[in-house]
């Protein structure tokens, strides 16, 4: 009897050892395993990425409901991606100014953002390192300087005239209504192609590049396989699409870089070139750590960076800025009797607007209620680092999310309300740089700040001054309120895009 257990006896003993190696297992695996902020449980591989499409929200809808269970920094996995949402001032503050150095670079990209990034050859894509300190000096020192912004003052003015006139002529055309942001994204483009390019294009000509640009950051659309590698064989006819409109985005570019490549060459070859241009920095930049000026192609993909960080960033703010004006005119009232009282009847310029402090106030509240993105662009650490308390890993991806800060009760009073007032008489005030601290950050803060805010600011001070010192500006049809519900579409944009009464002043 004795005899017949010990089998029995030995098997339990082998069986409790090999628990004992897993659990010993599990608890180095455990030990090893980051602590990374609490977030929603997710399932085996897909991680939350199905409870996200399963809701019906858009992503930032999504998100901000999981504001007040998680709290201001919670995690998310999104298939192969490993997100950590942070939405609070302070946790901005700490990781992009007091942590600046570890969290200024970006996360590995997606098969097709590499194919346009020309594997992250651009200012906002680069990894932190060599190649992003020469592609961002060039640009900040040698083309959007303060300097280099007013030679083009000429162009704004130009395109601010030709802004007015379609205005006018569609209006005319149609009762006195207009469609905001189609005329809004046409004017800023029309200057951003001429400070790009130095080169005259006719309109027929500008509307193919326009249209070249927005098939760009349609095909540049999130899939599934971008989340879940292993469905990538099942997606081969649209990454084959990416690569289709990647040589027709380059064969359309490519021209106008050899025009204006023959004009530097050659001055006065081309009477109608302007004296300067961002390509003309780009054709001999030393790039450290390379022995060769970027290519062909890695030039396309700067100037369609140029172009498209500027153009739906402009042209959504004025969009909003003008539902804003029709919701509460008394807005509009103050801002017109502010251009009034400081240009009398010539016409507005960006000299004059430096001077109107109400106007100011009004974009600085617009960039609080309307920033470009729901999130600044993803960043990412260049080794392992705490936040909060928490553990961020190399490879994660770090997401601001820029609502909840520019909107939070303990940062601003009745964030709700569009009230411009509040940065003159309220006592409260911004600094959109981050540099004295973090209450607002559409343009992002710490060292991947966006090159362009400098000329974002100036091109939506005076946009926004000229339509209504040329207008007033009213709902269509008349005595409608005016819808705020917001999409994404690269930017932030109205849910139904706005169009407008319009009346000349004179």
């Amino acid at each position: 009897m004795e005899f017949s257990l010990y089998p029995h006896m030995l098997l339990s003993f082998l069986v409790l050892l090999l628990s004992c190696f897993i659990f010993s297992l599990n608890q180095k695996a455990k030990s090893k395993r980051p602590n990374l902020p609490l977030g929603p449980p997710g399932w085996p591989v897909v991680g939350n990425l199905f409870q996200f499409a399963r809701s019906g929200k858009m992503f930032f809808e999504y998100i901000r409901d999981l504001l007040p269970t998680y709290g201001p920094i919670f995690t998310l996995r999104m298939g192969s991606r490993t997100m950590i949402i942070v939405s609070s001032a302070d946790l901005a503050h700490e990781a992009l100014i007091e942590k600046g150095l570890i969290f200024a670079t970006r996360p590995t990209e997606n098969p097709t953002r590499t194919i346009f990034s020309a594997n992250k050859f651009t200012v906002n894509a680069s990894y932190y390192g060599p190649v992003w300190r020469s592609l961002r000096k060039n640009m900040v020192q040698n083309a959007l300087s303060t300097g280099k912004i007013r030679t083009f003052r000429h162009v704004r003015d130009t395109a601010m005239d030709k802004l007015v006139e379609r205005l006018k002529a569609e209006a005319a055309a149609n009762g006195g209504a207009v469609w905001v942001l189609k005329n809004a994204r046409f004017a800023v483009f029309c200057i951003l192609l001429a400070m790009c390019f130095g080169v005259e294009m006719d309109e027929e000509t500008i509307e193919k590049m326009d249209n070249m640009m927005k098939t760009v950051l349609i095909t540049l659309d999130p899939r599934i396989d971008d989340y879940l590698p292993l469905l990538r064989p099942f997606f081969s006819k649209k990454q084959k699409r990416a690569t289709e409109v990647r040589e027709l985005q380059i064969a359309t570019l490519v021209p106008f870089i050899e025009q204006r490549r023959s004009a530097v060459k050659n001055p006065g070859s081309n009477p109608t070139a302007a004296e300067f241009s961002y390509l003309d920095t780009l054709f001999d930049l030393t790039v450290e750590g390379r022995k060769h000026p970027p290519t062909n192609p890695e030039i396309v993909t700067l100037c369609s960076e140029f172009l498209n960080g500027g153009t739906d960033t402009t042209g959504t703010a004025v969009e909003w800025a003008i539902a804003r004006f029709i919701e509460n005119p008394s807005i509009q009232t103050k801002l017109y009797a502010e251009i009034k009282a400081t240009v009398g009847d010539k016409k507005v310029d960006e000299k004059d607007v430096e001077n109107m402090p109400y106007l100011n106030a009004v974009v600085k509240e617009l960039l609080r209620k309307h920033p470009p993105t729901y999130f600044s662009l993803t960043h990412s650490v260049t080794e392992p680092v705490k936040l909060a308390g928490y553990d961020i890993p190399v490879g994660t991806n770090v997401e601001f999310f820029l609502p909840a800060i520019a909107e939070d009760p303990k940062l601003w009073t009745n964030p709700k309300k569009f009230d411009p007032d509040r940065f003159l008489t309220g006592g409260e005030d911004a600094d959109i740089t981050g540099v004295t601290g973090v209450k607002m950050m559409p343009f992002g803060v710490g060292r991947r700040i966006c090159p362009g805010l400098g000329m974002a600011t100036v091109h939506v001070n005076l946009m926004i001054a000229r339509m209504v010192q040329e207008f007033e500006w009213s709902s269509y049809p008349e005595n409608t309120k005016v819808d705020f519900s917001e999409k994404l579409e690269f930017t932030v944009v109205m849910k139904n895009s706005l169009r407008a009464m319009i009346k000349p002043r004179v």
